[in-house]
């Protein structure tokens, strides 16, 4: 078989016979358990296991690795078990297939969920041994280099995948070449009109630039030699379709205006070199100094090493050069595999190896953190971004992190506990809001307080997947315990009303009541209250009667006593916008599901649509000391004057309140009304502002918004 002799020709370059024999045992197993399947162009199956070995072979991989590429598919698509892999080759190669296997004995919702399943699967198996995905990288390129013979709609489904997930995975592994290769393939499979267009395009833009080309060649060529500097290579670089596509598209840009950049690549033998060498380009042609990108000091977060710099050269036409090692180049093209030296466990690991393996590491944390499997690989696609930024700790250490980055992003790379606890940062010594994009080049500084939060708000700028999902996680968790403190307080008072205390309730009822209920647990049953999706006095009532004579009804000399509102429950309890309640208001609570207890004020009329549900509505008071910022609704109509709406705002800041929103509406030439949320609180510090904007001589009228006598839906009337 062609595919076998020339794969065995490339093994005998670096593998021992004993290796060469043991591989071709695998060989031999997976040709016979694949007799009589064939693959869409009509060959035999055997040619695809075969041909990604020959890939990976082509990277200088060990023997398992080899193994596992030929074996790939038995288990998924052959009677042979994992079992059987372990006996004939041993627990590493079994494994290595193992994790690149499909999950296809499972039953999934949709075909969505089957592929996310399926990509956590491999993920996961990858942060144990990083061969799988190599493996996997090699299986898919394969399969692109043969997509024209799959059915159109299969053909764009695993294009669309190699372009949004295997791609990224190989640039974030550094692996250049497979990136480029993947991204053509996946582009011309895609969009095949497009391909062809830009292809012919692209050969007719070269053949035009050829002379040019020369020039420039010919020009850094003479500088260098002219210098006593040698140089292992220097060739032009070409820019791949799918990048002039992608560019086109981002920036608006014609294809004209992407290829008037030319591009170059500089090869020398030493590190010190390629400082000589930009020193030398620099002063043949002027460079564009907000360009110039130093990746050898400062590596990519793929390891990625190389001087970039952009220069004007003849006739004003700009030049991308690189410069680089021989190491450096072979790291860029062919990443993590080119550091994959077929060694000893005693030997170190590379840069890069390092480098992935503390990504990896935080796409376990990522996996711990996310609900299902669809999060996942959101959030790992998050991560992927090619484009890093570079910025400083207080003490001088780099951290790499995706463009677009946010001092909480910055947080949770350095811990979890820094992201949760985060209430500030400081920019190169000056407080900066949170949402703030960092750029390269700044020293970030973190201020934590041990009793702050993660905000929800957080979720809307944050770029990476590991803050991503630790702020979900967080809050997912905050939210669970917050509804079941809420649910066994409204249990607790519903029984003390039917005259109960817990304690009086025997287990085994206890029991048998949560077995009806189908919940494992009486933490279960204080989250489903708490979270609404449960009456407090419909469980109250189960566990009641445990007895036929026992009293379900409050003594006649007892009356339901409301619950006490602290202000700090948290997310379980919130406070409802129609009526925003402050400390010192009269209060009744309703029970939303899914939202936990939603407060209001006594008198609002959006209760009217509850009295339906009474079992729903639970009395409330407030508690004597109550902590926290309460927004309130303010009508103020004022003189339209030069900077009267400015003094205002003094006021309610002198007053200890801070304005949250403000909307203005003119009504004529002498005056306008703003409606304004601020903070307050208490009915007390309400009054002490009310009093401080009255004195205010721009100030005509300060009401409060209230929704007493309003029909649900009308507008509001304003009280005193």
């Amino acid at each position: 078989m062609q595919e076998l002799e020339k794969l065995r020709k490339e093994l005998q370059l670096y593998l021992s016979g004993s290796e060469i024999k043991a591989v071709v045992k695998a060989c031999d197993l997976a040709k016979n358990a694949h007799e009589g399947q064939t693959r869409h162009t009509g060959e035999p199956y055997i040619t695809h296991p075969l041909s990604v070995a020959l890939i990976l072979a082509e990277m200088r991989m060990d023997p398992q690795t080899i193994m596992a590429a030929i074996l790939h598919d038995v288990i998924e698509d052959t009677p042979i078990e994992k079992s059987d892999l372990v006996k004939e080759f041993g627990q590493e190669v079994a494994d290595l297939v193992d994790g690149v296997t499909k999950l296809t004995q499972m039953e999934f919702e949709s075909r969505a969920l089957a592929q996310a399943e399926n990509f956590r699967k491999m993920m996961m198996a990858m942060a144990k041994d990083i061969r799988v995905i190599l493996v996997k990288i090699a299986d898919r390129l394969h399969n692109m280099r043969t997509i024209q013979s799959v059915p159109l709609e299969k053909r764009r489904r695993i294009s669309r995948e190699t372009l949004e997930i295997f791609a990224p995975i190989a640039n974030r592994l550094g692996m250049h070449a497979f990136r480029i290769e993947f991204e053509d393939l996946g582009f011309a499979a895609l969009y095949p009109m497009r391909y062809r267009i830009m292809k012919a395009a692209l050969s007719k833009a070269i053949g035009s630039r050829h002379e040019i080309i020369q020039l420039i060649d010919h020009e850094i060529r003479d500088r260098l030699k002219k210098a006593g500097i040698p140089i292992r290579s220097l060739i032009g670089r070409e820019k791949h379709l799918y990048s002039i596509y992608r560019k086109m598209l981002e920036k608006h840009l014609s294809f004209s205006e992407v290829m008037d950049v030319y591009g170059f690549r500089v090869i020398v033998n030493k590190l010190d070199t390629c400082y000589r060498v930009l020193g030398v380009l620099h002063n043949l042609y002027k460079p564009l100094t907000q360009r110039f990108k130093d990746y050898i000091a400062i590596p990519k977060a793929n390891g990625y090493q190389s001087l970039h710099t952009v220069l004007f050269g003849p006739y004003g036409v700009p030049i991308e050069v690189q410069i680089r090692t021989e190491e450096m180049n072979r790291t860029a093209e062919y990443g993590i595999s080119a550091h994959w030296l077929y060694k000893s466990n005693k030997s170190p690991y590379s840069e890069a190896e390092m480098r992935t393996k503390e990504w990896l590491k935080d796409v376990l944390e990522m996996h711990h953190s996310s609900r299902n499997s669809l999060e996942f690989i959101e959030n790992v696609k998050i991560d992927l971004f090619p484009d890093e930024v570079y910025v400083f700790t207080p003490k001088g250490s780099i951290m790499e992190l995706p463009a677009g980055a946010t001092p909480i992003d910055f947080a949770y790379a350095i811990h979890s506990d820094i992201g949760n606890t985060c209430v500030a940062a400081k920019l190169d010594r000056k407080l900066s809001p949170l949402s703030t994009a960092l750029t390269n080049g700044q020293q970030v500084e973190i201020v934590t307080s041990p009793n702050a939060r993660p905000n929800p708000a957080w979720l809307n700028f944050v770029v990476t997947g590991k803050a991503r999902s630790k702020i979900r996680h967080f809050l997912k968790k905050q939210h669970r315990e917050e509804s079941i403190s809420l649910g066994q307080r409204l249990i607790e008072k519903s029984l003390q009303n039917l005259g109960l205390n817990f304690t009086d309730i025997p287990e085994a009822h206890v029991q048998s009541v949560l077995s009806a209920s189908g919940l494992e647990s009486m933490q279960r049953l204080y989250e489903e209250v708490g979270l609404g999706n449960r009456t407090a006095l419909l469980a109250a009532k189960q566990l009641a009667h445990f007895k036929e004579n026992v009293e379900t009804h409050p003594p006649s000399d007892q009356t339901p006593k409301p619950i006490a509102i602290r202000g700090t429950e948290g997310i379980a309890v919130s406070y409802a916008r129609c009526c925003r309640p402050i400390p010192g208001d009269p209060i009744t609570g309703f029970i939303e599901a899914g939202r936990g207890l939603v407060v209001h004020i006594e008198s609002c009329p959006m209760l009217d649509t509850h009295r339906h549900s009474p079992e729903r509505l639970i009395p409330l008071r407030w508690e004597d000391k109550i902590h926290g910022d309460f927004p309130v609704d303010l009508l103020i109509d004022i003189f339209n004057r030069r900077g009267s709406l400015a003094s205002l705002a003094s006021v309610i800041s002198e007053a200890e309140s801070n304005i949250e929103l403000i909307n203005a509406e003119e009504h004529a030439d002498q005056y306008f009304s703003a409606r304004m949320t601020l903070t307050t609180r208490n009915r007390q510090h309400l009054a002490k502002i009310l009093r401080n904007v009255r004195k205010n001589p721009n100030v005509i009228r300060v009401t409060r918004i209230k929704p007493y006598n309003r029909k649900p839906g009308g507008p509001p009337r304003h009280v005193p």
